[in-house]
């Protein structure tokens, strides 16, 4: 099941009409990007969810849609923390509200950590959705757009599957409550 009132802005169905003819040099599409990102890197959007009436997967195709904008239309750049550099078109999540992130732990802007959440050394997707009370563990991976329910454990080198395309398909969502042990991967 699609959302049908996603809280990002309908000019992402404008521009996605027109994704081919987008890049770095269209500021209004560049702009719009920017606003989509911040709204999910904040959980004010998701790319998908669960209704608790209907128990069926809801996806915010919009949400998707300006994920995928932003790597047409946010250029290259080189970003960095202490050593290490980064060269990507997404920059690194700046926000941590009361989330503990251990040394090694990378999350991208656009993905939403919620208070109480701890990232180990581990990696957290554009996208994703971590809530509060979960551990992304040692070298577990929350893909693009995968959704992490409360007091979830993601063990040690877990791999929780994301997906961006086709927009409309579901990523993987893991409910409240589970434990998903060490080198599991679910797609």
């Amino acid at each position: 099941m699609t959302l049908a009132n996603s809280p990002l802005p309908t000019d992402i169905d404008r521009l996605w009409a027109r994704r081919e003819q987008l890049g770095p040099a269209d500021r209004d599409a560049h702009a719009t990007a920017v606003a989509a990102l911040d709204l999910l890197d904040r959980g004010d959007a998701r790319v998908a969810e669960v209704d608790p009436d209907t128990d069926e997967v809801i996806v915010d195709v919009r949400a998707k849609r300006a994920i995928l904008l932003s790597f047409k239309v946010f250029e290259i750049t080189e970003t960095g923390i202490g050593e290490f550099r980064y060269h990507d078109r997404m920059p690194l999540k700046e926000r941590f509200d009361g989330v503990r992130v251990v040394p090694g732990a990378i999350a991208r802007w656009g993905s939403f950590l919620a208070p109480g959440v701890v990232l180990m050394p581990s990696f957290v997707n554009v996208g994703g959705y971590v809530a509060t009370g979960s551990m992304v563990d040692t070298w577990a991976t929350v893909g693009s757009g995968a959704q992490i329910g409360r007091n979830v454990h993601l063990a040690g080198g877990a791999g929780i599957g994301g997906v961006l395309e086709p927009p409309n398909a579901a990523p993987v969502i893991i409910e409240d409550d589970a434990f998903i042990g060490s080198r599991s991967m679910v797609v």
